[in-house]
């Protein structure tokens, strides 16, 4: 019986779309001969535990299995059956990362984006988002749009960011300044790596989509300035692939990385919390307290950098938000 690995590209209903790669794809394990559905992308659903799509995510690199029955040979090219009769999903390979607000598996790289004006900055959902990424050891890169509208808002968010040891990016999406500088830093980084962009309602998130994947239709909405929970225009994730090559780079449609509220939903625990904050990592464990919380204790490390200069108010705000959500929920059992 034939097999092949490729990533979950899209699912919905228990039926799912997988991206089968060929033998010489870095991501397929060694050794490994090519197959013949190798290269398509074929319909598929889960088989034993999986059938019900329990644990599978969109982004999960797996294993397929299928019969000579599950494919015909047409006009020279090798056809997967249309209703993937016979194509199984059988095994999910371990995972770089996993999310549960969006629903996904294997995300690298997350470019968090906000806007310097219209709308006014909304500095606490772009820090969660951030927080989000450091914790589940996702690269963060924060992206500054529309800093045509508003040069020096734009320059002291891009302090604030760079300052705490974000790679950051100011850009103008509809006059397409320093759109050349993000193109190639994603030309230069993203093959092999599966990315999304997140940003509030309004940001400009969908007109730098278009500029930096041209070729790639997006049906996402955007996070809800107003209530931080979403609009979305679909539900379905979906996992586009930038180019033919076998080890090329992929963007992931989603439908916003909505819910981002820490009282409902388990993102981290609060001793979690000082550590997806990277500019706190020189100062923790160097308070006169072993139990500091950061917040307000005079001989707190953390908020003497912050009453310095070194550290953000803005940042340590977001801490202090986080902290009284998450200090009045039990813990994760």
């Amino acid at each position: 019986m034939p097999k092949g690995y490729g990533y979950v590209v899209w699912g919905v209903g228990g039926l799912y779309r997988v991206r089968l790669l060929p033998a010489c794809a870095k991501a397929v394990p060694k050794p490994y001969e090519d197959q013949p559905l190798d290269g398509r992308t074929v319909p598929a659903r889960g088989r034993g535990n999986l059938r019900r799509g329990e644990g599978l995510l969109v982004g999960d690199f797996v294993e397929v299995s299928y019969e000579e029955s599950s494919y015909t040979l047409q006009n020279g090219m090798v056809q997967p059956a249309p209703d993937g009769a016979g194509i199984a999903i059988s095994k999910i390979l371990p995972r770089r990362s996993s999310l549960i607000r969006p629903p996904m598996a294997n995300l690298d790289v997350l470019f968090v984006t906000a806007a310097a004006a219209a709308p006014a900055p909304d500095l606490g959902t772009l820090d969660k988002l951030l927080c989000i990424a450091v914790y589940n050891h996702i690269l963060p890169v924060v992206v500054v749009n529309k800093r045509d509208l508003a040069p020096e808002k734009a320059r002291e968010m891009e302090a604030i960011y760079r300052g705490a040891g974000f790679l950051t990016f100011c850009t103008a999406g509809k006059t397409g300044e320093g759109i050349a500088d993000l193109k190639e830093w994603i030309a230069q980084n993203l093959s092999g790596r599966l990315a999304a962009f997140a940003g509030a309602s309004g940001v400009g998130k969908s007109t730098l989509l278009g500029n930096l994947f041209p070729g790639v239709s997006f049906q996402t909405g955007d996070i809800s300035r107003r209530i931080a929970r979403g609009k979305n225009t679909t539900r379905q994730i979906e996992i586009h692939p930038l180019s033919d090559d076998p080890d090329c780079g992929y963007i992931a449609d989603t439908p916003g990385f909505t819910m981002l509220d820490f009282e409902q939903f388990d993102f981290f625990d609060l001793d979690d919390l000082p550590h997806t904050f990277p500019e706190f990592a020189p100062y923790l464990g160097k308070c006169r307290y072993t139990d500091c919380t950061h917040t307000k204790e005079e001989e707190c490390e953390i908020v003497k950098a912050v009453r310095a200069g070194k550290i953000a108010p803005s940042r340590h705000e977001t801490y202090l938000a986080l902290y009284q959500i998450l200090k009045k929920k039990p813990k994760w059992k």
